[in-house]
């Protein structure tokens, strides 16, 4: 059964063609006091932090170890901790993803298979390689990296970069055009970079994990389009059509087919 839904999985793949935006190298070193890291901190993020909901199709291209593919997703947020993302295909979806705080569902159509009551980030990394829970995902998308609470400490560096700690995470900021904006943001082994910015938010984002012992590196490259920012979402986005004689299956054999079929 394994092999099925890797094969199912691997059906989505296409090997991606896309350029990923360059990386630019971030500052090392610990950098000199910057004392007005929260207003700097503040007016970056002053946008995205009013983003309540969101919709949007997100072109995914990158790798998950191994495995290099190409997809667009129906993907749908909304405060706090709801997400929907859904792999359209002709006749049935390749996969839909629903998670509601710390409860997520995951449906194979074509296989008639489903996860239910799985860990969200768990489930996520099984399925494309990043273990992110589903408000961390709804803020990356939106533009504000890792929202994890207030900023604690900023630190100044060359070329006008700002380093602004909060909790376990750092967010990077530059100024651009006499304002400051969150171009990079990293958490453990969780990088995010934004590029391409129109009125304010990115429409590029680059995420990237380094591989340990339980995971491969995964190195993705999204394009936002066809974003609504704060319109209502109606309450059937999340939620998910099972069909009634769908074969439940287990977060050890998504793992097991690894990230999208890898």
């Amino acid at each position: 059964m394994n092999r099925r839904i890797r094969l199912l999985l691997a059906a989505a793949c296409l090997v991606a063609a896309s350029c990923a935006p360059r990386l630019i190298t971030l500052p090392s070193g610990a950098g000199t006091d910057f004392p007005d890291y929260a207003s700097a901190y503040e007016q970056a993020t002053e946008g995205c932090r009013g983003v309540r909901t969101m919709a949007a199709v997100l072109s995914i291209s990158g790798r998950a170890g191994s495995q290099r593919f190409r997809a667009k997703i129906d993907a749908g947020f909304e405060m706090p901790a709801r997400v929907r993302l859904e792999f359209p295909a002709p006749g049935k979806p390749i996969f839909t993803y629903v998670a509601i705080g710390d409860d997520a569902t995951l449906v194979l159509p074509r296989e008639g298979r489903v996860l239910r009551h799985a860990p969200p980030a768990a489930t996520l990394e099984a399925l494309a390689g990043v273990a992110i829970g589903p408000e961390d995902l709804r803020t990356i998308v939106t533009g504000c990296g890792f929202a994890t609470g207030a900023p604690t400490r900023g630190r100044a560096f060359e070329r006008a970069w700002v380093a602004v700690d909060s909790g376990e995470a750092t967010s990077w900021l530059q100024q651009v055009d006499g304002a400051w904006r969150l171009v990079a943001a990293v958490r453990g082994p969780v990088e995010i970079r934004y590029a391409d910015f129109s009125s304010g938010r990115p429409a590029t984002i680059r995420l990237r994990t380094s591989s340990g012992q339980a995971a491969p590196a995964t190195d993705l490259t999204i394009r936002l389009s066809q974003v609504d920012i704060n319109q209502p979402l109606d309450s059937a986005v999340f939620q998910v059509d099972v069909a009634p004689d769908a074969t439940p299956m287990t977060l050890e054999q998504l793992r097991q087919a690894g990230p999208l079929g890898r």
